[in-house]
């Protein structure tokens, strides 16, 4: 009896104990002392004894970097070329709005690290092209009836000026996914810039890594409730709504369209002859079409073929391969000719400006680098950001060949990604591999090391291994092409992220691309820029307000003069 009474109470103060400490421990949640707790390299980083004799991860930073001179004389350099920055306020006579799909604000900060450390950077330091851009604001990217948006809504918005629903094409708020009886009604279609360019005289085109008839490039010039409504048998047999290839060659202004490049052959070709099609060939009515208007053309499908086009062609179309083009770092890797044979983005886009340029009156281009977002929903980060680095060198291409004083250049994504960069990792640690400092893996509570990249969620999910410890990273390459990053939570396909993305402007009137703004605002300023479209009336702002110091100056005393004349005679 003695002793079940000792255990009782033994259980007893055990219980009272676990509890209490639960119960501080829910107290000390707003206690940050532990939030920022580096003691698992501080031994690497000053020494056993405290006094900052360890290396460190400090052998691969400059030593200048640890002066004060050297930051304070970089932002000064900053701050004077910002305030000698004069907006340009002049007509642009060309547009070309890049659409990095799923690039989001940590998807081009890992392409920064990891394209400086490809060039034997730390990476951190590094910028890409259109990082350099002189504005930047953020765009709020969800959908009608949507909090995190996809790339259809999405790309409603941003070249069509207005928010659509969720899955649906160059359509407003009114129809709703699936709904093809909405659809029909023309009240509810919505028009792109690629429209306004061409009413303006403007020659128009539409570049992408993906199949042209994607969502990104379908944005631009079709009116679908379904985005996958691509070819005539992605419908439902009880589905009468054109699909969108159909529309892209037979209505306006698809037809009008003077360059289309990417992927999606099948979705133009009968089954008969490896396509998807039922109906009929469209390359054959694209050029049964062409020749009616006795109007010059080419058709290709090689990287040879596109670059022996002349650029006086008026139309051009490329389809590269069957569904959407290779990523790039598969392209360097693959023996198959087929593979090898397919044109890069920067091809494309150098192509597609060489033609597009004949126009006196300008031109308007869209180009997508449509793989970044492939890759994420794989959890396949080093493929998100070699298309990134081949996305980036793109706009490197087009700012070589165009003038920036007429060419207004918008970079931005649709959305973002569920993609991380985390765990405090040494300056210049290798962004595809394992969170380390000075050689020593930093480890989870669970001993193993992790990653700096993640995703919230997708493919790379990994079950909790026979002892219910999570997989170890050390037995993976995790700098393969193809390696997936391990995920939170587990899905068939990785998902979108809801945050806010980035918009990096130069050109005319590229200032006015700064700030918070809802998506569908970049058209609008796009037309404005150019004056074209719904905003081509939109009054232009008096001299005074884009006048430079000087003149600005001088402005104002000569209104205070004026004042106090009027003032003092008008007594």
């Amino acid at each position: 009896m003695v002793t079940m009474w000792r255990g009782c109470i033994l259980f007893f103060c055990v219980l009272v104990i676990t509890v209490h400490q639960g119960l501080s421990r829910n107290a000390d949640d707003d206690d940050d002392t532990g939030m920022h707790d580096f003691s698992q390299f501080r031994d690497y980083r000053v020494g056993a004894d405290g006094g900052g004799g360890g290396n460190g991860g400090a052998s691969n930073i400059n030593e200048q970097e640890k002066q004060n001179k050297f930051w304070i004389d970089s932002a000064i350099n900053t701050l004077i070329s910002r305030t000698h920055l004069q907006p340009n306020t002049k007509k642009a006579k060309n547009i070309i709005l890049f659409l990095g799909d799923g690039m989001g604000v940590s998807t081009h900060t890992a392409a920064r690290i990891y394209q400086g450390q490809l060039n034997g950077q730390n990476g951190e330091e590094n910028s890409l092209n259109f990082e350099k851009f002189p504005y930047t604001g953020l765009s709020k990217t969800y959908c009608v009836d949507s909090q995190v948006a996809d790339s259809a809504c999405t790309s409603t918005a941003y070249t069509n000026g207005v928010k659509g629903s969720i899955g649906t094409l160059g359509l407003n708020g009114r129809v709703l996914y699936r709904d093809c009886k909405g659809s029909k009604d023309n009240t509810t279609h919505t028009e792109s810039i690629i429209h306004w360019a061409i009413k303006a005289g403007k020659s128009t085109g539409v570049v992408t890594t993906t199949r042209i008839t994607h969502a990104s490039p379908a944005g631009t010039y079709s009116h679908s409730a379904n985005r996958d409504w691509e070819a005539d048998t992605d419908r439902e047999a009880s589905v009468d709504c054109q699909d969108i290839a159909s529309q892209l060659i037979k209505n306006h202004p698809g037809h009008m369209i003077n360059v289309l490049l990417g992927g999606g052959l099948k979705k133009f070709t009968l089954k008969k002859d490896g396509g998807q099609r039922l109906d009929e060939d469209l390359l054959l009515a694209y050029e049964r079409m062409r020749q009616h208007h006795n109007q010059t053309y080419k058709i290709v499908k090689t990287k040879q073929e596109l670059a022996a086009v002349n650029a006086s062609t008026k139309f051009l179309l490329g389809l590269f391969a069957d569904s959407h083009l290779e990523y790039e770092v598969d392209k360097q890797v693959d023996k198959n000719t087929k593979v090898k044979d397919q044109p890069s983005l920067t091809e494309m886009t150098q192509k597609a400006i060489e033609v597009l340029s004949k126009n006196q009156n300008g031109f308007y281009l869209f180009v997508e680098g449509g793989k970044i977002d492939i890759g994420h929903h794989g959890n396949k980060a080093k493929k998100a950001l070699t298309e990134t680095i081949e996305f980036d060198n793109a706009i490197k291409k087009a700012l070589q060949i165009t003038n920036p004083d007429e060419t207004l250049i918008v970079v931005t994504a649709d959305h973002s990604h569920t993609f991380t960069i985390a765990g405090y990792p040494d300056r210049g640690n290798k962004i595809l591999e394992r969170v380390r400092y000075d050689g020593h893996d930093l480890l989870g509570l669970d001993k193993l090391p992790y990653l700096t990249l993640g995703y919230n969620n997708g493919p790379g999910f990994r079950p909790a291994e026979r002892n219910g410890y999570r997989h170890d990273i050390n037995l993976d390459k995790t700098d393969d092409k193809d390696y997936r990053i391990p995920s939170g939570i587990p899905l068939e396909y990785e998902t979108h992220g809801g945050e806010d993305v980035a918009v990096f402007s130069n050109g005319p009137w590229a200032h006015l691309l700064v700030g918070n703004f809802e998506q569908n605002y970049i058209p609008i300023v796009m037309a404005y820029a150019a004056r074209i479209g719904p905003a081509k009336d939109v009054p232009l702002v008096s001299a005074a307000v884009s006048a430079g110091p000087t003149e600005t100056l001088l402005i104002a005393v000569v209104s205070l003069v004026v004042c106090k004349f009027l003032a003092k005679y008008s007594k």
